[in-house]
């Protein structure tokens, strides 16, 4: 090969890299935000499902705890 065609071809190599370098950071950041939207989810599951056990044992939360209508 020629000078001209390594150093062409050695040109497109670093640009693939490059390009390979920006998507895997893209993928490692969306999976970043993805694992902390889960996290969040799991804990809402868990609320709602202490939530819903409560109410089947009519344990429903205490209405006195809460405040009074605004037409009181």
């Amino acid at each position: 090969m020629s000078d001209e065609k390594l150093s062409q071809r050695l040109d497109e190599l670093e640009a693939r890299l490059t390009f390979i370098d920006d998507t895997v950071s893209a993928l490692a950041s969306a999976d970043a935000e993805q694992a902390l939207r889960i996290l969040a989810l799991e804990r809402l599951v868990s609320d709602l499902r202490s939530e819903l056990s409560a109410l089947r044992l009519g344990q429903g939360p205490d209405p006195h705890s809460e405040p009074p209508p605004p037409h009181y």
